[in-house]
């Protein structure tokens, strides 16, 4: 039975042909950490293949080899491939234990997830240098410092994405990762040979190494060599595969490759705001960006309670601080981009344009229609066109209002991003360039939104003037 996933994003595989001229790559450094020394010389990549191999007792692969690409170490093909072979087979006894040592294990609280556990034992594998029987492994995961995962990013450094999602999640995610921290040091502190000298930012490293590089399971994560030296294109369907019955890891060639050819796999269908915090890179135009919004009911509303009693009955909001006006009380809805303007508007959510419909609401009786058209349905709340015409251009109108206003905002954030406005250089420069990225794909998802409300508000307006 073939399963793996990347956390709980679940991947399969199915032939499929792609153009090389749209492959976008996966920015990733392999170097050693800062306690283990290179095991072998700068050209030892080619040894790296050999030593897992002997390590599993079995071939791993026949046609690739690790190179260089402008993105750090990739997997080449180092003979032709066909689309349909299997490229790459990691038997499960080679993964790296997703346990640590039974001594820390055992006082370690249930609370204590699998990242953090993992992370722990990066943290032993790398305190025994050279010891380390991981130690070619190792030494060749990002350094401190070189990863650009949202969670490393200084505060001036997050106020680039503040208008994203990703700001608020990246602040609760180093929060939660501090706290998986201070629950942990007092089982590290028994411990002082190996972790004495380990900070919360050390902790950190080894935490967002596990985000970026391990598949999950039903047994938990596990980190597998060499196959994570693969890098990603959005448009392949070649994904790593696990066979618990063969026990092994695979991933099977979806097209034709020519020898000297960069071998590329799918993470996963993930916007920009995911690949960013938890890979730490972004893609100029990628196809699954999405905007999360937040929606309330103005608090200067006269129904507001009855609308807010109705909504709580028909969907669950989300509690948020907020200063703009809007009741604390809003709803978050994800909005992917909308590929044409004539259509039925594939992308904006259902429950969005319900939500409008209730907010435009102006009187009892409208509110008492809403809910015995919804008995007499499928029970869902305003999830049809209001009858009125006027009334279902006023509530399109105003999720037109609301997305047009976060598009100027998008556009002030991106301005203050342009190269020809900043002179940055460096770590600073590449994480500029990672949030102009993920502003501009959410400004285009928002554009494509707002376009096709523009439309659908048209097309209502003629068909009322015609009536």
């Amino acid at each position: 039975m073939w399963a793996v996933s990347r956390f709980t994003n679940v991947w399969f595989h199915s032939p499929f042909l792609i153009h090389f001229s749209n492959l976008h790559f996966r920015l990733k450094c392999f170097s050693s950490l800062s306690k283990v020394e290179p095991c072998l010389s700068e050209d030892c990549d080619d040894f790296f293949l050999p030593w897992l191999e002997r390590k599993a007792g079995t071939e791993i692969s026949s046609v690739l080899s690790i190179g260089k690409s402008g993105y750090g170490r990739s997997l080449f093909a180092s003979k032709s491939i066909r689309a349909g072979d299997c490229i790459l087979k990691v038997p499960f006894s080679v993964i790296t234990p997703d346990k640590v040592l039974p001594e820390i294990s055992c006082l370690l609280g249930d609370d204590v997830g699998y990242n953090a556990r993992l992370a722990i034992l990066i943290l032993v594998e790398n305190k025994l240098g050279q010891d380390s029987r991981w130690a070619p492994y190792i030494s060749r995961l990002p350094r401190p410092g070189e990863l650009h995962c949202t969670i490393f990013w200084s505060k001036d450094e997050l106020d680039m994405v503040r208008k994203s999602a990703i700001y608020h999640e990246t602040v609760n995610q180093q929060a939660q990762v501090e706290k998986e921290f201070l629950a942990i040091r007092p089982v590290l502190d028994n411990f002082p040979h190996i972790f004495e000298d380990v900070t919360l930012k050390d902790f950190m490293h080894a935490y967002a190494l596990v985000g970026s590089r391990a598949w999950g399971s039903s047994k938990g994560l596990s980190l597998i060599p060499f196959a994570d030296f693969l890098n990603h294109d959005e448009f392949s369907e070649a994904v790593l595969l696990s066979d618990k019955h063969k026990k092994t890891s695979e991933v099977i060639a979806e097209r034709d490759y020519a020898t000297g050819e960069e071998v590329l796999i799918r993470y996963g269908k993930f916007p920009n705001t995911t690949l960013l915090q938890d890979f730490g890179f972004t893609l100029p135009y990628n196809i699954h960006d999405q905007v999360q919004i937040w929606v309330g009911v103005p608090q200067h509303d006269p129904l507001r309670m009855m609308k807010l009693d109705l909504l709580h009955k028909h969907c669950a909001p989300t509690t948020v601080r907020t200063t703009d006006g809007f009741d604390s009380c809003k709803t978050n809805f994800t909005i992917k981009e909308v590929r044409s303007a004539s259509r039925k508007g594939k992308g904006i959510p259902q429950p969005l344009r319900a939500f409008a419909r209730i907010l435009s609401s102006t009187s009892i009786e409208e509110l008492e229609d809403l809910v015995s058209e919804a008995a007499q349905n499928d029970g869902r709340l305003a999830r049809r066109p209001l009858q009125n015409n006027s009334k279902e251009i006023q509530a399109h109108q105003f999720l037109l209002s609301q997305i047009s206003q976060l598009i100027q905002e998008y556009e002030v954030s991106i301005k203050l991003l342009n190269p020809d406005k900043t002179t940055s250089v460096g770590q600073l420069a590449i994480r500029a360039q990672m949030a102009r990225d993920l502003l501009a794909g959410e400004r285009r998802v928002l554009k494509s939104a707002s376009a096709w409300l523009k439309n659908y508000c048209a097309t209502l307006s003629t068909a009322k003037d015609h009536s």
